[in-house]
């Protein structure tokens, strides 16, 4: 009689269990990519970079070292992704319009839109792609960013780790004036300058070698965000392209894809 009592009051209490480790999620992937940065074609860029991403399951730690930038003016860096992309960077074959450069837009069949804002501080969502008074000024044509516990989704995160997503940085000079300027108007917000948000660099994240996190992972970016020309302008068109959203800024969907 005991041990018919036993049993019956074990089977509901595996059944329990098995309940409880079918619906216990998945343990966290971790792992780092790294890309190295090349110009984009038709933008007149002589420069290059690396872009190193940690992730730790849907945290990530970014580095990105790039030269050969617009000197003295921030530079707004992004991880872009797109699931109908081609997860390649822009080729000569991207300018749609004929126009001799490649705009940001035109390069999101080949990146994908916005994922997250590589923003020295605050938010890092697509909101803030544009917010330039947040995003690194490249000291002697230079940049070198650094931060940490970025919050970004599952799905995101496992598009990193499969070598789908590309860091691109933007902005150039095309007229060599030393400052974003000129006639043609951003693709993304007709208050900008093109040149303010044309993309100048990108890499393909890859998978890499290196698997360790560094410690800390929270210091912003190096560069400095005082004294820039046009920053008012900049900073306005950013919040206007934020609230507007658009091709490149609106928030990645949950892919139904598989």
């Amino acid at each position: 009689m005991k041990a018919r009592t036993r049993t019956a009051l074990a089977a509901p209490a595996l059944a329990l269990t098995a309940m409880f480790a079918v619906a216990a999620p998945a343990s966290a992937e971790t792992g780092t990519g790294q890309g190295d940065l090349s110009p984009v074609p038709l933008n007149g860029v002589d420069g290059s970079g690396t872009a190193m991403v940690w992730v730790d399951g849907t945290t990530l730690k970014v580095e990105v070292e790039a030269n050969g930038l617009l000197a003295g003016s921030p530079h707004a860096a992004h991880i872009h992704y797109g699931s109908d992309a081609a997860n390649q960077c822009p080729t000569a074959d991207d300018d749609a319009d004929g126009s001799g450069t490649i705009t940001t837009t035109e390069g999101v069949p080949s990146y994908g839109t916005v994922q997250v804002s590589l923003t020295t501080s605050g938010d890092t969502s697509p909101d803030s792609a544009l917010a330039i008074d947040r995003f690194d000024t490249a000291e002697g044509g230079s940049i070198s960013y650094e931060r940490g516990e970025i919050e970004v989704s599952q799905d995101l995160a496992d598009d990193i780790l499969a070598g789908d997503a590309a860091v691109v940085v933007h902005g150039v000079d095309y007229d060599g004036s030393g400052a974003y300027d000129g006639d043609v108007m951003s693709d993304l917000d007709p208050s900008l300058p093109a040149e303010a948000t044309d993309p100048a660099l990108c890499g393909i994240v890859s998978a890499s070698q290196m698997t360790d996190m560094p410690e800390g992972g929270v210091q912003t970016g190096g560069g400095q965000t005082q004294g820039i020309e046009h920053l008012g302008l900049l900073v306005a068109g950013g919040a206007a392209a934020a609230v507007g959203g658009g091709l490149l800024l609106r928030r990645r969907s949950t892919r139904t894809d598989s």
